[in-house]
């Protein structure tokens, strides 16, 4: 027969194993986690309507990730207050790396600076990679009588406030660009804002505005079919799909850039186990031949980094515009 106190005895060591065994479990359950991770199908958020740059880039990368991770990945487009709204989702959802955002130039860098009330803030997310970059490319239309980018910012010199520059939009990162530049250039145009770029396009191929800055895939098939000229790419190096086109930077604005970017961010509190995964199916998906072309052919530079460059990127751009819209004075509700 037991004697009571061993039997008692017994029982507090079964639960002290079974206690510390719950805590190893504890620590080993969120490895686990992440090891299990993807269990499920994945939601990749693009925050703007379906049929634009950025769904297609969104879709683009849904499909070659889903071949990465072993589960489908949906697209759900969220669109509204540029891009504010499929953010703020994404922002407030579980971190448990199921639901992504596809983030951009605008819902990511932009708004911080032109919406009066924000509902999230950069540190809500966490950055995964920097997926693509494409250049603003200011255009004319063809009755516009300066041939060159040179002439164009002549002729804005002598005629100040005569010209007209359209945008996809007030606080978009073509107005912004502009506003840059005739800062640096010292300029007077203006602004024109459209409720979309297809709107601005119209308007300035049938002359009613005289130049556009807007996202180099939107306006390629205009410039290559001579509807209109390009003057000038924003990015630092010239645009694959636009060689013969001159930087801003290399005509008498040295380190100009107005780009727009896409990349690939998730909760803040996503597991950093769950985070470094989903970086390296992106780096790989990114390197598909398909995806570059893709991308490559509408004059998109595909970059694929890593966590830590990505979010250093996205504080220098939060910066650069930040600066943009405060001498615009742009500012959105």
């Amino acid at each position: 027969m037991h004697h009571p106190k061993t039997h008692a005895r017994r029982r507090f060591f079964t639960l002290a194993a079974m206690a510390a065994g719950a805590l190893t479990f504890l620590s080993g359950a969120a490895i686990a986690q992440s090891d299990a991770w993807p269990a499920r199908q994945l939601k990749l958020v693009v925050p703007f309507p379906a049929g634009g740059s950025t769904d297609s880039v969104g879709r683009l990368l849904a499909a070659e990730l889903s071949k990465e991770l072993g589960q489908t990945v949906v697209v759900e487009n969220k669109g509204g207050a540029n891009g504010n709204i499929g953010s703020d989702m994404v922002a407030k959802a579980a971190p448990d790396g199921y639901t992504l955002l596809l983030s951009g130039v605008g819902s990511n860098a932009i708004s911080y600076a032109v919406y009066q009330n924000m509902p999230y803030r950069n540190s809500d997310f966490a950055h995964i990679s920097l997926l693509a970059t494409g250049p603003n490319v200011l255009v004319a239309n063809n009755d516009f009588p300066g041939k060159t980018f040179a002439d164009f910012i002549k002729l804005a010199r002598e005629n100040p406030g005569k010209y007209t520059h359209a945008s996809s939009g007030s606080g978009s990162s073509g107005h912004l660009a502009m506003e840059m530049l005739k800062q640096d250039a010292k300029i007077d145009l203006v602004h024109v804002p459209y409720k979309g770029g297809a709107a601005a396009i119209t308007d300035i191929i049938g002359g009613r505005v005289s130049v556009l800055f807007l996202n180099q895939d939107a306006l390629l098939p205009q410039v290559t079919s001579g509807k209109l000229r390009a003057l000038a790419v924003a990015s630092a190096k010239r645009n694959p799909a636009y060689p013969d086109t001159p930087t801003v930077a290399e005509s008498g604005f040295p380190g100009f850039s107005a780009e727009s970017w896409f990349g690939l961010s998730a909760p803040a509190k996503t597991p950093p186990a769950v985070i470094q995964k989903l970086n390296q199916a992106t780096v790989k998906a990114l390197s598909s031949p398909e995806i570059r072309q893709k991308l490559e052919s509408v004059g998109f530079v595909v970059v694929a980094d890593d966590p830590k460059s990505f979010s250093a990127f996205v504080d220098a751009e939060i910066a650069k515009w930040g600066k943009a819209a405060k001498a615009s004075g742009a500012k959105l509700d």
